[in-house]
């Protein structure tokens, strides 16, 4: 499902983040808790509809509080130090300018859920229930699952370009090698047929097809295209004609998917079979799940640029493109 997919991949961006502060403190190597502040600025800005800004930017070397929304009088503490005494220092800080102002508190590595049962000194009567002004991972977790799907996707575009990381060219080309020699073997249970080429635009091909979702990673995964024409070409030589074997299997699902599921589920779904078959494979090596998931997202967007799978807008037929 569409909603599955965007809320598994921005579950795994927080908690990846909050992991590497966590580990990387224990180190004394504190940058990432600097850059997390203008993180969550635009993180919450983005789930609430505030307009915080950074107080380093208003009021340089302010302390106690982090962020500040003028508007919605609201001031936030952004901090890997997640206590009760952390945050009573906070709070017992000159804060008198912030009179009115409501205050909250974001722990960005650590669950805090027992923080929010407590009692806090709250010497300048600043508007705060710990109940829900104390944020965490979970919490906010919590939020976005019951967000609609739009709300979703915007969050999880939010993520993909904030947190994005940049996989080994050389690993991935080994890996992929690897996962294509392996699926070349495999008895896929229908042929795909050949068609013809017709000349396309990719941009025209998503909006047609309604991959709003997939449309992100086909973004991220079409440059790999030359360099799995490479590895496809490679093979073919050997005489064993493995690349349409692998894009007919391919194919194949999408085929068995397309009549029942939405344009992203079937997408997704595609994904989600080529790598049980590859878990299933008697030939299969394990390796690390993100590893296989990336590249297999690589072997299906190819063959969507390839034209063997969804329809191509010239027509609304598919189309054959080796």
């Amino acid at each position: 499902m569409n909603r599955q997919h965007s809320f598994n991949l921005i579950e795994e961006k927080l908690n990846f983040l909050g992991y590497r502060i966590e580990m990387r403190g224990r180190l004394n190597l504190l940058d990432l808790n600097l850059h997390s502040e203008n993180f969550y600025l635009h993180l919450f800005n983005l789930l609430f509809g505030w307009e915080l800004k950074n107080l380093n930017t208003v009021k340089p070397n302010a302390v106690g509080i982090d962020l500040v929304d003028e508007k919605n009088k609201t001031i936030i503490q952004v901090s890997a130090a997640a206590s009760k005494k952390k945050i009573e220092s906070a709070l017992a800080k000159d804060l008198s300018s912030f009179k009115g102002y409501s205050f909250k508190f974001i722990s960005i590595s650590k669950d805090v859920a027992d923080l929010r049962s407590k009692t806090f000194q709250n010497p300048h009567n600043l508007s705060f229930s710990p109940s829900v002004d104390i944020f965490d991972i979970p919490s906010l977790l919590k939020i976005i699952e019951n967000m609609d799907i739009n709300q979703q996707n915007r969050v999880c575009d939010f993520l993909k370009k904030e947190l994005k990381s940049e996989p080994d060219p050389e690993k991935i080309e080994s890996n992929l090698a690897t996962i294509i020699k392996i699926l070349s073997r495999e008895d896929w249970s229908q042929e795909g047929s050949g068609f013809v080429t017709i000349p396309y635009d990719i941009e025209i091909k998503i909006s047609y097809n309604q991959l709003n979702t997939a449309r992100n990673l086909i973004d991220d995964y079409k440059i790999h295209y030359h360099r799995i024409d490479k590895i496809y070409s490679d093979f073919d030589k050997q005489g064993v004609n493995k690349s349409i074997s692998i894009l007919n299997g391919i194919r194949s699902e999408y085929l068995a998917l397309s009549a029942k599921a939405s344009p992203d589920q079937c997408f997704f779904s595609i994904i989600d079979k080529v790598v049980q078959k590859i878990r299933a494979s008697a030939n299969y090596t394990p390796i690390p799940d993100e590893e296989l998931v990336l590249c297999v997202q690589i072997l299906v967007v190819d063959a969507f640029i390839r034209c063997k799978i969804f329809k191509n807008p010239k027509g609304g037929a598919d189309a054959h493109s080796r």
